[in-house]
């Protein structure tokens, strides 16, 4: 194998380059693998040796979920589109127009879904603030720029336009007190969320650098970090050379009398069994933060009532808070890896209907689309019609938030946009 590229750290990424020596472990022609690569050209890859070695089932690959979920495959694009890539790759065409092929299909892909980039402008009139947005009225998120990639890339991500290398599509700051001012100036803000890419990628030192402005704000009441690294490299919070340091800042963040809560990306069981992520669990929660779990409903990952229940009650029982069920956002490959929203409630209800009630914290099907969260209550039929019953769970008008409302039943509706307001003219958020 390449030598992985490493951090600078005991963790070790393998990356595009990686790619080809990685699939000689699975069962492909030399053509798949040219395909594989050509979607990978576009769609960013990137995974680490605990991936590779602990999750994988690489004796059943085209049978595995965590494959599926790390490693690209040929029909996440369209055809015309592999075959495009797949025949600049094969001539050994200029890095210079493969990329400009890959950047061509990539903003076909709906880079930046729920227009991210137009919530960096916080006000009207206010300058944009790069990798800052205040989308509802308590919080706000912040994309540290230190922290703009991961421990390993899913194929799923929404996220995905920030590790593909074009400038205009990134969202990332390194201005702490940009982000301290704009916070201490916006008292209604109460809960910060640091996000990326994944913030665990930072040492602790870089991390603290952003937390510890942040504990000087009267009204800051919770400080939240979105991180996969519990699934994808749990010796961060192990046996990483800063693993303590990084404790003892969540212990400090606690001590401040403040909620430090560790939102946990688990997208299949598969990454809760080992016994390193049981004992970050551990070390984690030990500080005083709470970790809340969420993960997209995603179709050939985890699109079945039973992945669900035993991922909430595994959780639940390793003392973590199950927080979210999401719907696959509207980017990338969607086609994919979308569930029609009918399928998506059948899912969470069938496994919500299957856990206690101390593991019926979790909310969804949720959708996080431009005007808030919605949530998919359930299909009802009201008179003669079938409808999808919606609420809002979050909104950036807080007055329509829990409101109630109805949408004509589509059975191939996968995202609010193909929703047509049942009872009204118009949903109320329009």
């Amino acid at each position: 194998m390449t030598a992985p590229d490493s951090t600078g750290r005991r963790f070790t990424a393998y990356t595009i380059r990686h790619l080809d020596e990685l699939l000689q472990r699975a069962p492909l022609t030399e053509e798949q693998r040219l395909r594989t690569r050509a979607v990978a050209s576009v769609l960013p890859f990137r995974t680490n040796a605990y991936v590779v070695d602990e999750l994988i089932d690489w004796d059943h690959p085209f049978d595995d979920p965590m494959f599926r979920l790390v490693f690209p495959q040929e029909d996440m694009l369209p055809e015309a589109d592999v075959d495009h890539i797949a025949g600049l790759l094969k001539a050994d065409a200029p890095r210079a127009e493969v990329t400009a092929a890959a950047n061509g299909i990539r903003y076909k892909l709906n880079p930046h879904p729920a227009g991210q980039l137009a919530l960096n402008v916080p006000k009207a009139g206010a300058e944009p603030i790069p990798g800052l947005q205040h989308k509802y009225r308590e919080t706000v998120l912040f994309f540290p720029q230190q922290g703009q990639t991961c421990h390993a890339y899913c194929t799923y991500c929404f996220r995905w336009a920030q590790f593909v290398g074009i400038a205009d599509l990134k969202m990332a700051n390194n201005d702490v007190d940009q982000l301290a001012g704009y916070v201490r100036d916006h008292p209604e803000v109460s809960s910060v969320l640091l996000t990326g890419g994944d913030p665990m990628i930072m040492g602790e030192p870089v991390l603290r650098r952003y937390i510890d402005p942040l504990l000087e704000i009267d009204h800051v009441e919770s400080i939240r970090i979105g991180s996969k690294a519990l699934a994808y490299w749990p010796q961060r919070f192990v046996s990483d050379p800063d693993a303590d340091d990084t404790l003892r800042l969540f212990e400090r963040v606690v001590a401040s009398g403040r909620n430090l809560a560790f939102m946990a990306h688990f997208s299949h069981e598969k990454e809760l069994e080992s016994e390193v992520v049981r004992e970050a669990v551990r070390r984690i929660r030990s500080t005083g933060a709470v970790i809340r779990t969420q993960a997209p409903l995603i179709r050939t990952i985890n699109d079945d009532a039973e992945q669900w229940e035993g991922m909430w009650r595994t959780q639940h029982k390793l003392g973590m808070v199950p927080y979210y069920m999401f719907v696959e956002r509207d980017t990338g490959p969607r086609d994919y890896f979308s569930v029609p929203l009918w399928r998506a409630w059948e899912i969470y209800r069938d496994a919500f209907s299957r856990v206690s009630g101390l593991c019926r914290t979790v909310r969804g099907p949720s959708m996080s689309a431009t005007p808030g969260k919605v949530t998919v209550d359930g299909v009802v039929q009201i008179g003669d019609e079938k409808v999808f019953a919606l609420r809002m769970l979050q909104a950036r008008d807080p007055a329509i938030v829990g409101v109630p409302f109805y949408a004509k039943f589509d059975e191939t509706a996968v995202w609010v946009d193909d929703l047509k307001p049942a009872f009204a003219d118009r949903f109320p958020f329009e």
